[in-house]
């Protein structure tokens, strides 16, 4: 499909929409973003409005349906909430056992649910799992996307810069010795 039309506005999509243009959110799928303006496009003969999302982490932009928008994004956590993701990192680690393919089908879902809380959970995990027996290359990438993902969040929610989200969180993390 390509585009035909758009047009750019900064009203919100309607009264009871909780989300404009500037507000802070959260994409299951690409993490922290900034709303950067609501357009107009048509697409197939139907127009449609859609908010897109400047995506903290990486060089992306997403289009999504303002009419959509309630089951696709989130809003940041909280200052209080930011403390308490920091706190699931100290929580006991979930290993793998001997059903890698399993744990890693696991964690991927915790990666796409869109739960902070979850990513947490797959940076712990991991970062035991890494120090203690060391990982896959799969598995490192998915730490460091985890890494990123809740380091932009813990960015917005906290007003920090990256340099401070990454120290808070290296802070957080234990540090185990590798099993013999």
């Amino acid at each position: 499909m390509t585009a035909k039309k758009t047009t750019t506005s900064s009203s919100r999509a309607s009264k009871s929409s909780k989300y404009g243009v500037g507000d802070k959110v959260v994409h299951p799928q690409h993490g922290a973003a900034t709303i950067a303006k609501k357009v107009k496009q048509e697409f197939a003969g139907e127009k449609r409005d859609y908010y897109v999302l400047d995506i903290a982490t990486e060089q992306l932009t997403v289009m999504v349906p303002v009419d959509k928008i309630e089951e696709v994004i989130r809003p940041i956590i909280s200052k209080t909430q930011a403390r308490n993701v920091l706190s699931v990192l100290k929580d006991e680690p979930q290993e793998a056992g001997s059903n890698w393919s399993r744990w890693y089908k696991v964690l991927n879902e915790k990666m796409t649910s869109g739960d902070i809380f979850q990513v947490a959970e797959v940076v712990r995990d991991l970062n035991f799992a890494q120090q203690t027996k060391g990982i896959s290359p799969a598995l490192k990438r998915m730490l460091s996307r985890a890494r990123l993902t809740l380091t932009s969040e813990l960015e917005f929610a906290l007003d920090i810069d990256d340099e401070e989200a990454v120290k808070r969180l290296d802070r957080a993390l234990p540090v185990f010795d590798p099993i013999e």
